[in-house]
């Protein structure tokens, strides 16, 4: 019964994780310019990636005693992903690359800062 269990929820952390990786992948592809195209590979891929590790952790760790190969992997993406999502934003920045979003604007129509001093 409990092998059962856990078969099901290595099935649905790997179906949560392959949808992930699609839309993430989906989102690279589609969208308008570098700024944007961050937030696919950044997030939702490795949302999906860090659910089919988890899926695979509790898949092996069931049959075979703990798995820490899928750790170290999973803290290796986790810790890696921002630090390139950030440097990739950097090189667009001084390179001027053009931010297609739109910019936003007070009740004047002048940019809004965010908060600055």
């Amino acid at each position: 019964m409990i092998a059962v269990f856990i078969d099901l929820i290595t099935a649905l952390l790997l179906l949560l994780g392959a949808v992930m990786a699609l839309i993430g992948s989906i989102g690279l592809a589609r969208l308008p310019d570098i700024f944007t195209r961050l937030h696919g590979p950044a997030k939702a891929t490795t949302l999906g990636v860090g659910s089919i590790l988890l899926g695979s952790i509790l898949f092996f760790s069931a049959r075979q005693g703990l798995s820490l190969h899928e750790v170290l992997v999973t803290l290796f993406l986790f810790l890696t992903a921002p630090v390139s999502a950030h440097l990739i934003a950097r090189a667009a920045l001084q390179r001027r690359c053009r931010n297609l979003a739109p910019v936003p604007r007070d009740e004047e129509g002048e940019p809004s800062g965010g908060g600055g001093v």
